[in-house]
């Protein structure tokens, strides 16, 4: 089993992202379960506003899209910015939303019999909404979205600490954290066992 981590940051590598930091925890609960784990950062690669796969020449969306169609399962891990998921986020799945017409060769949505979560840090709220958000885009284009399939941290309203700067709360966001990948991992198997069968024409 696979799973692809696609961080949503603003910020290009080497800059340490936030986010990331406390998705590492889900990433590391799932390798314990023997899910294979690889991450992505969009922000590293031009992914130009579209939504098709393939904008054509410099276009290296189809990488991640290849790279989401070998994995079961899918975490989205973007920062709160001014109380709404980072634009990176938003143009992932404004380019995720070609998958709505894209089959298997049994007829079967490509999203369909894969498994999503959220992962949400910030300094100010908003995150409930940023997973509202994600989720439900998710389940649009087909993704199953398990209960609790969700961490995030934030310090509280205002500005204030960075999440690898403090303590406060982590252990919350880390257990929670975990429940995340125990229910991911549970569905995405569930799923391999049982696969959601292709829409009768």
């Amino acid at each position: 089993m696979k799973a692809l981590f696609v961080s949503c940051t603003l910020k290009p590598s080497p800059a340490p992202s936030n986010t990331e930091a406390l998705a590492s925890v889900v990433a590391d609960a799932l390798t314990a379960r023997g899910v294979t784990v690889e991450h992505v950062r969009l922000a590293d690669l031009d992914v130009p506003p579209g939504v098709v796969t393939d904008l054509g020449d410099g276009d290296q969306w189809p990488g991640v899209h290849e790279k989401l169609l070998e994995s079961e399962i899918l975490v989205v891990v973007t920062p709160t910015w001014v109380g709404r998921p980072s634009s990176i986020a938003q143009r992932m799945l404004e380019r995720m939303d070609a998958m709505l017409s894209e089959t298997a060769d049994d007829g079967t949505p490509v999203a369909y019999n894969r498994v999503a979560g959220v992962v949400v840090t910030g300094n100010e709220d908003g995150a409930h909404h940023v997973i509202s958000e994600i989720s439900g885009g998710l389940a649009d284009i087909g993704y199953t979205v398990p209960g609790q399939a969700w961490t995030y941290w934030n310090q509280g309203p205002g500005p204030g600490d960075e999440y690898p700067d403090t303590e406060h709360g982590h252990e919350w966001s880390a257990s929670t954290g975990r429940l995340m990948a125990h229910n991911l991992h549970a569905v995405a198997s569930a799923l391999a066992a049982h696969p959601v069968p292709a829409p009768e024409q």
